[in-house]
């Protein structure tokens, strides 16, 4: 039996009803940021993507203890365009701990536009678009 692992989210997993309904899990989760990355927009969704960046700072949600099974459901919904890793993220008292997260793959690299994604401008105006229109739910299901 494996043992469960944390989740590092910094995008449309933010929301916990949205993880929740992903990973098929609820989860304690508490704020946490990622050194070493940076967020940016994915042209033409409402979701985001990281990637590697010497300077960059990502801010997001740890989510402690998933099992493997929720996991293998994030690792569907996430599909082609992300690579799951094990990262080191920091929590708001300074505490670093392990995390899997999921990175961008260089070959789509091209899909990310510039600046940082907006999470509270998800939250106003793109979140119900995008649980209304993203296709990724059906893929945690097969």
């Amino acid at each position: 039996m494996s043992m469960p692992r944390h989740c590092f989210t910094y995008g449309s997993l933010m929301c916990e009803d949205i993880m929740r309904a992903v990973s098929g899990h609820a989860a304690v989760h508490e704020a946490a940021e990622l050194a070493g990355y940076s967020r940016h927009p994915v042209t033409g969704e409402h979701y985001p993507g990281i990637r590697p960046q010497a300077a960059g700072r990502v801010v997001g949600v740890l989510y402690r203890a998933l099992p493997a099974a929720a996991f293998d459901r994030l690792d569907a919904f996430e599909g082609t365009q992300y690579q799951r890793r094990t990262a080191c993220v920091a929590l708001r008292d300074g505490t670093e701990i392990a995390a899997e997260t999921y990175v961008f793959r260089p070959e789509f690299a091209r899909l990310l536009g510039a600046g940082d994604w907006d999470f509270e401008a998800f939250l106003r105006t793109g979140k119900g678009r995008f649980e209304a229109q993203y296709l990724g739910y059906a893929r945690i299901t097969r």
